[in-house]
């Protein structure tokens, strides 16, 4: 909603909540003045026109304060007769805050109003469901602080009984290298020993081998020494004369005879 006012000589298009400088008006700062000059107001696509103003229609506005407008020179001469003026001017301003446009039964700051309490009304729902949402996330967050120190703290308790249970896997593991050190030990100390029983019955082969070949030199020595000595014997007996002889013999004699 909008209008057109006229102060001062000059229309102003104004809207609810707009500051506007004006021409000096007779007022003092936190005032609040009736503009009579309502030429136009607007309502969306209602648009009243006066002629030349609207009856009914009202502006209010606050003072905010009296001010002075930006410097301005004004230079005058005329060519040809050296005449030369130059003067500055800062116009008397007052500066209006608009506070209300109404016409009939609408009103701006009416519907200002309304929209205001609807916007705070949101803000603070936002900012309760914002807080309830935080008070939840806050319990949430305190929960899975819990669980988790609940969590880490078996975790802690698991990690210390498999500690302590590694620490007698060690001793035992421990006691174990020790049985298989000492069994390679022994197991190298038996091939150790195996090899000497080996030389020493191989050694024994050995000795029973040269034993038997003495035992057998000795017995073919025994042998040739025994045949020597039948066959010196023999040699030294005399030859004593065979049945077959004295039986080949006696015919002979016979026809001797």
């Amino acid at each position: 909603m909008y209008a057109v006012i006229e102060t001062g000589g000059k229309q102003y298009r104004v809207e609810l909540g707009n500051e506007i400088e004006v021409d000096r008006l007779d007022v003092e700062p936190g005032q609040t003045i009736r503009l009579e000059r309502v030429l136009l107001v607007a309502d969306g696509d209602d648009a009243t026109i006066g002629r030349p103003i609207v009856e009914g229609a009202l502006v209010n506005a606050d003072v905010v304060r009296q001010d002075r407008g930006d410097k301005i020179i004004v230079f005058k001469y005329k060519p040809k007769a050296r005449r030369r003026v130059k003067k500055g001017h800062r116009q008397d301003l007052t500066v209006l805050r608009i506070a209300e446009i109404a016409l009939g039964d609408r009103s701006a700051a009416r519907d200002a109003a309304v929209v205001a309490a609807e916007r705070q009304a949101e803000r603070e729902a936002a900012e309760s469901a914002a807080a309830a949402r935080a008070a939840a996330d806050k319990q949430l967050a305190a929960k899975l602080a819990a669980s988790d120190a609940a969590a880490a703290k078996k975790s802690g308790s698991a990690k210390t009984a498999a500690g302590s249970a590694k620490s007698g896997g060690g001793t035992a593991k421990t006691a174990g290298s020790a049985k298989t050190a000492s069994k390679p030990a022994a197991t190298k100390s038996k091939t150790a020993e195996k090899p000497a029983t080996t030389k020493t019955a191989a050694s024994r082969t050995q000795a029973g081998e040269a034993k038997g070949t003495k035992a057998a030199a000795s017995g073919s020595k025994a042998t040739v020494t025994g045949k020597t000595s039948a066959a010196a014997k023999a040699a030294a007996e005399p030859a004593e004369p065979s049945g077959e002889n004295e039986t080949a013999a006696e015919p002979t004699t016979q026809k001797d005879e």
